[in-house]
C-alpha cells in the first residue's frame, strides 16, 4: 500500500452505525465500509478500527490521520464525551481511546457539524457565507456556517439545536415527553426520525412502525398516520423559524433520514415563514447534497489532504 497519499479517511460514528471511508483530493471515494453499532463502548471502539483498516486496504492507502463524527460534543475541561444520545459514549476519553485503538492521530467534530462541513465545502451550502445545516435521524442536531466556515463556539456547544425546546407548545404538547438528557420537550423529541415514530405510536394511536414507514403511507393510509405527518413538519417549521430569528441564515440544509421526506421541501417555506419574525422568508431549504455520505465526507475534512 501507498504511504501517506494525497487522501483523507473519515468516520461518521453514528448510533446505528459506523461508517468510514477514505476520500481522494477532489472528495471522491477510493472506499467505502460500514458495520452496525454494537452499542458498547470497547467494541465501538474495536469496530472503528476494523473499519478503518478495510477501507485503507479496499483503497490501497496508508494514512496517519482520522476525522471521527460523533454524537456529542467534547466537554473543553475534561476532554470527555458529553451529551451524546448514545449515553454510553459520556463520561468517555473517546479521543485518547481512538488514537490508542488506530495508533494515529485523530480529529473529533459533532456529527451535525461534519454534515455542515461537507455541504459547506462542496455540497448544498456551499458560496454561502451563513447556513444552518440540520440532522433529522435517530437523534436530531445542528451545524452552522458563518463567514464559510463551520462553529463550534466558545463552549463548544454551537447548532446543539437539538436539546432547545419546541416553540409555542399547543395544550396537547405541554409539558412534553421527558428527554434522556432530563430536560422536557427537548426538539430531539419531536423532529427526529424517533419522535416522529413516538408521536405516532403514543399520540395518534398507532402501532409500532418506521418513520420511514408513516412517510410512505402517510396520506394512503389512516388518518392518524397524515395527522402525525402534518404535526411533525409544523414542529419543524417552529424550531427552523426560530432559528431563522436568531442567525437568518441564506439557506437551510436538512440531513439524515428524514431528509428524504419530499413534503419538507414543498411545506416548510411556507411554514417557516409564517411562523419567523419577518414580513418576507426567501431562505432557500434544501436537502444535503451528498446525502448520507455527507457525515463521513465531513469527518474527512477535519484533516488537510495529505501530500
Amino acid at each position: 500500500m501507498t504511504a501517506q497519499p494525497k487522501v483523507r479517511i473519515g468516520v461518521d460514528f453514528g448510533g446505528t452505525k459506523i461508517e468510514a471511508a477514505v476520500l481522494d483530493g477532489d472528495g471522491r471515494f477510493l472506499s467505502r465500509v460500514r458495520a452496525p453499532n454494537p452499542g458498547g463502548y470497547e467494541a465501538a471502539i474495536q469496530t472503528v478500527a476494523e473499519l478503518v483498516t478495510r477501507a485503507e486496504q479496499q483503497a490501497g492507502v496508508l494514512t496517519n490521520r482520522v476525522g471521527i463524527g460523533h454524537p456529542g460534543s467534547i466537554s473543553p475541561v475534561t476532554s470527555l464525551i458529553r451529551n451524546a444520545n448514545s449515553i454510553w459514549l459520556n463520561g468517555q476519553p473517546f479521543g485518547a481511546d481512538l488514537e490508542k485503538a488506530l495508533g494515529r492521530a485523530v480529529r473529533l467534530s459533532n456529527d451535525a457539524n461534519c454534515l455542515a462541513a461537507s455541504e459547506g465545502t462542496d455540497g448544498a451550502a456551499s458560496g454561502t457565507d451563513t447556513a444552518f445545516c440540520a440532522i433529522l435521524g435517530t437523534g436530531c442536531g445542528g451545524g452552522v456556517i458563518s463567514g464559510g466556515r463551520m462553529i463550534d463556539g466558545q463552549n463548544g456547544i454551537a447548532g446543539e439545536w437539538g436539546h432547545t425546546p419546541l416553540p409555542w407548545p399547543t395544550a396537547e404538547e405541554y409539558p412534553g415527553p421527558q428527554c434522556w438528557c432530563g430536560r422536557r420537550s427537548c426538539l430531539e423529541m419531536w423532529i427526529s426520525g424517533t419522535g416522529l415514530e413516538r408521536d405516532y405510536r403514543q399520540q395518534r394511536g398507532g402501532s409500532a412502525m418506521t418513520a420511514q414507514t408513516i412517510v410512505d403511507t402517510a396520506h394512503t393510509g389512516t388518518v392518524q398516520k397524515a395527522k402525525a405527518l402534518d404535526l411533525y413538519i409544523d414542529r419543524l417549521a417552529r424550531a427552523l423559524a426560530c432559528v431563522c430569528d436568531l442567525i437568518d441564515p441564506q439557506v437551510i440544509v436538512l440531513g439524515g433520514g428524514m431528509s428524504n421526506t419530499k413534503a419538507l421541501y414543498e411545506r416548510l417555506p411556507d411554514l417557516v415563514g409564517h411562523y419567523a419574525f419577518t414580513d418576507r422568508f426567501t431562505t432557500p431549504i434544501r436537502p444535503a447534497k451528498h446525502g448520507d455520505s455527507s457525515g463521513v465526507r465531513g469527518a474527512a475534512w477535519l484533516w488537510p489532504i495529505h501530500g
